[in-house]
């Protein structure tokens, strides 16, 4: 099979895993978490009335895990498929998106953008996001880090993102190239004409290095 061919197969089957992304992002949202919502403000209107000391700690409990229930089902939606990415751009979508992730693990992003954001299709955004997610969700689950940098210098030509933490880091050599995530991040940028580059070393952090050209 010709690379090309194999490329447009690689292109359409993501293409078609990102709709019903999407669909299942909307059910979530719209669903899912209204509801949790709305047992939420019941709970907190069944505490306000409540006067026994013990039972009201109890519901002050439950409130706490479903408003913990709800931030979780607000990320997830948002990873499954940030909304604000088609209407207002990339870099407003990102930051929604960081806040929710702050939020949930704690780890403050100090994201810097350089030039003027140039609007791309969707395909390109949705990839550009998904290696955002992939490159953070890895920070969160093995940098040991409570800080990550996140820079976007857009160009004449094209956008650079850099993604660099100093936790722990991992020989890449060893043990990023057998890494299915890692691969993804590669491949998603390379379906779409750009490339992603990873650099990490044991106890100096790892670096995401992302270009991707606007023609």
């Amino acid at each position: 099979m010709e690379k090309r061919q194999e490329n447009h197969i690689s292109s359409y089957i993501i293409q078609t895993k990102e709709e019903e992304i999407k669909r299942i992002a909307l059910e979530l949202h719209e669903g899912v978490g209204q509801t949790l919502y709305s047992l939420f403000t019941g709970l907190q209107m069944i505490e306000s009335s409540i006067e026994k000391p013990a039972v009201k700690s109890y519901v002050k409990e439950m409130e706490q895990v479903l408003e913990k229930t709800i931030q979780e089902i607000r990320l997830l939606s948002v990873e499954l498929h940030p909304p604000t990415l088609a209407t207002l751009g990339f870099v407003p979508a990102i930051k929604s998106y960081l806040k929710l992730y702050t939020s949930t693990y704690g780890i403050v992003v100090k994201m810097e953008s350089f030039g003027n954001e140039v609007m791309m299709p969707e395909q390109r955004s949705i990839a550009l996001f998904r290696v955002c997610q992939e490159a953070l969700a890895n920070i969160a689950k093995y940098a040991d880090t409570s800080e990550v940098s996140l820079i976007f210098t857009w160009g004449d030509h094209d956008l650079k993102m850099i993604i660099e933490d100093h936790g722990k880091g991992f020989d890449y050599e060893q043990q990023g190239k057998q890494s299915s995530g890692l691969e993804a991040m590669k491949e998603r940028m390379y379906l779409v004409g750009g490339t992603c580059q990873v650099s990490s070393a044991i106890g100096e952090g790892t670096m995401v290095r992302v270009s991707l050209p606007f023609k």
